[in-house]
């Protein structure tokens, strides 16, 4: 079972001191942490594509670029490519030369976005959400998967046998599709055989079997063998020392941007700490603890899903770079050897 991190490059105010650090930083920080897990043993890093001030991550492949060179062994991937409003040669050329610096460990995450800014930035119509990111995929596989390319579709110009570069390392290049639970999105992944990855962030993650039960028979039907599939999660964590630390550490700033989320998506309730604790329960969706007790949430996880690949979401909001860094390193040296012995000893 692969274990790893996923960001957002969050560069919300601090909920202590109000201060916002630079998106520069944020850039750089993120480099660090990537080479540091690689260093503790962690299987992936990815980073979310958002179009906003308070995320940093507008070009997940150049910042995962910047430390490709610096790593040997690590995994990296969007966590998402927002597809729909994206030209799908362009996210190929981006990620086949992440492939190449990496020497074949680059990947695709392809998503439609909860965020929807990108769509007026870039001239799309959000009437166009689904059809936008259908087409798109169907172009971006016949690129990774054919040399020269025919294609035309209803929004953008027609391909007529162009070639598009440089090819990837790994054939096919991986690409994989994000959904927040839908189950259209769990079907279409099924049906094309590609690996899926389940944002979970609110809920009990038990409560998406039955879309992994949609996703396996939809590529049974279609003629894939299910030994094969990748199935991942996302979920928001941190791992502290303590699992009362982690708790602490971990609560204001995530209070703060969801927050900040629930006022613009109109959710109502504001976020609470009894919100925030039930979610920390062994059944939650909130991976918060010490590394004993975030593994064991994990083991579950793989009982009751199946999942082949872990994403710990850190950081919700701003969070001190030297905390997140501990985090990491706690997850790549205590948890990631608890989650494997005890998978080795249950299933081997």
């Amino acid at each position: 079972m692969e274990i790893g991190i996923s960001t957002f490059l969050e560069t919300t105010p601090d909920p202590h001191t109000g201060q916002i650090m630079s998106h520069a930083l944020r850039l750089r920080q993120a480099v660090e942490e990537i080479v540091l897990a690689d260093q503790v043993g962690l299987d992936v890093y990815g980073i979310g594509e958002h179009h906003r001030a308070d995320y940093a991550g507008t070009a997940p492949a150049v910042v995962l670029a910047a430390a490709a060179t610096q790593t040997q062994r690590i995994r990296l991937t969007s966590a998402v490519t927002v597809l729909s409003s994206d030209d799908p040669v362009r996210v190929y050329q981006a990620f086949s030369t992440l492939d190449g610096l990496s020497n074949g460990r680059a990947e695709i995450m392809a998503g439609r976005g909860s965020f929807t800014e990108s769509f007026p930035l870039f001239g799309y119509s959000l009437e166009d959400y689904n059809e936008l990111f259908e087409e798109n995929l169907e172009l971006l596989l016949a690129i990774r998967d054919t040399e020269k390319v025919s294609w035309r579709g209803g929004h953008r110009a027609a391909i007529v046998n162009r070639g598009v570069y440089p090819r990837s390392v790994q054939t096919p290049l991986p690409v994989w599709i994000a959904s927040g639970g839908n189950a259209e999105s769990a079907i279409r992944a099924g049906m094309l055989g590609l690996p899926i990855a389940f944002a979970i962030i609110g809920g009990m993650p038990e409560q998406f079997a039955p879309l992994v039960d949609l996703y396996k028979q939809a590529a049974v039907r279609a003629g894939h063998d299910p030994a094969k599939l990748q199935i991942a999660t996302h979920s928001h964590g941190f791992v502290g020392d303590t699992t009362d630390e982690a708790a602490e550490k971990f609560f204001a700033p995530t209070q703060a941007q969801m927050n900040v989320i629930g006022r613009e998506r109109g959710w109502g309730q504001p976020y609470s700490r009894a919100t925030y604790d039930a979610a920390r329960s062994l059944r939650g969706a909130l991976y918060v603890g010490d590394p004993e007790y975030v593994a064991e949430k994990i083991i579950l996880l793989r009982r009751n899903l199946g999942v082949s690949r872990f994403f710990l979401h850190v950081n919700v909001g701003t969070m001190p770079h030297l905390e997140v860094m501990r985090a990491i390193e706690l997850l790549g040296t205590r948890v990631a050897p608890i989650v494997r012995k005890e998978l080795a000893r249950l299933e081997g």
